[in-house]
């Protein structure tokens, strides 16, 4: 990891871009800022997202994308470091793509951290190959948002073999 100039630091700290792609300082933890910025998401959906209908919810996944890739793009621009591990936005999204449709009760909650922390770190594919093989805002959110997906998937599948 790393270790940025304190220049660089203060200047993301006052950009509200720098604070975005920093998961609102969750990124600038000094250990584990990836597993940080996947715990700090779950306040949001705790109190904003998870009670949202599916198309809100799915709009929601979008816009946060979209913003993701934008301030990604922006910290990596501003950091010149192509994978900033301050950077935990994508954290953000792949968490609330883990979460969705999620049953209720906080082992299904503990299940989908521990879910999209595994398939973000082992990065099976595509998560790997989007890791090794795209750049830049798009990539840093993309492989974050396919490993919430293989976590969405298998904690759907074992919801519905459950019932």
């Amino acid at each position: 990891m790393a270790v940025l100039p304190v220049g660089t630091r203060r200047r993301l700290m006052k950009h509200p871009l720098g604070w975005v792609a920093a998961g609102f300082g969750a990124g600038f933890a000094p250990r584990a800022p990836g597993t940080v910025g996947s715990l700090a998401a779950l306040l949001p959906w705790w109190f904003f997202l998870r009670d949202l209908s599916l198309p809100v919810y799915l709009a929601v996944l979008a816009v946060g994308f979209g913003v993701g890739v934008w301030a990604s793009h922006w910290a990596i621009r501003e950091t010149k470091i192509e994978d900033p591990s301050l950077v935990v936005w994508d954290e953000y999204v792949g968490m609330w793509i883990a979460l969705l449709m999620l049953p209720a009760g906080w082992p299904w909650v503990l299940a989908a951290f521990v879910l999209f922390r595994a398939f973000d770190i082992a990065k099976p594919w595509p998560v790997g190959w989007a890791d090794r093989k795209l750049h830049g805002g798009f990539g840093a959110m993309l492989d974050d948002a396919l490993a919430g997906l293989w976590a969405l998937g298998l904690l759907q599948l074992a919801a519905f073999l459950l019932r």
